[in-house]
Formats: structure tokens, C-alpha cells, sequence
């Protein structure tokens, strides 16, 4: 992972639980999501995924909101099985 999506051992950094929080909710329509990728952490969607893709295999990540991180990593290893 990179320096903004982790501080020190055993901690997650801010910006690592925004993008966290920010998975958790639900979205209304399309480009909602981006949209407040964009506006609420000043990140291009893609390097939002990029982050989040990383905390799937981060077990900080894991102990900080288990229920989204093994859902999303469900998500991640039926999106690779289709493959």
C-alpha cells in the first residue's frame, strides 16, 4: 500500500477508513459514487480503487470493518472466477 492509505503499524490512516466508510454506503443512481469519490476525498475514481483494492488484502483493514471487507472481497473473488 502507499503512504496516504496507511500510517504506522497496526493503524489505519484517515484517509484508508474515509475510503472504508465511503464503500458503505449505498448509491442513488449512476455517478453518485464517483461524484462524492471525486468531491468528498479529492481522489480520481481510479486511484480510489486502487487504494481499496489494496485494503481488501490488508488485515487492518479487516479488523477496522470486517462486514465490508469480507463482502468486498467476495465481490472480488467472483469477479475473478468469471474470468
Amino acid at each position: 500500500m502507499t503512504d496516504d492509505a496507511q500510517t504506522g503499524p497496526g493503524e489505519l490512516s484517515g484517509r484508508a477508513k474515509d475510503v472504508l466508510a465511503l464503500e458503505r454506503r449505498n448509491w442513488a443512481g449512476p455517478g453518485a459514487k464517483e461524484r462524492a469519490i471525486r468531491e468528498e476525498l479529492g481522489l480520481a475514481p481510479v486511484r480510489y480503487y486502487q487504494i481499496l483494492n489494496a485494503l481488501l488484502d490488508d488485515e487492518r483493514a479487516l479488523a477496522h470493518d470486517p462486514v465490508t471487507v469480507n463482502r468486498l472481497r467476495r465481490v472480488r473473488q467472483a469477479r475473478r472466477a468469471e474470468r
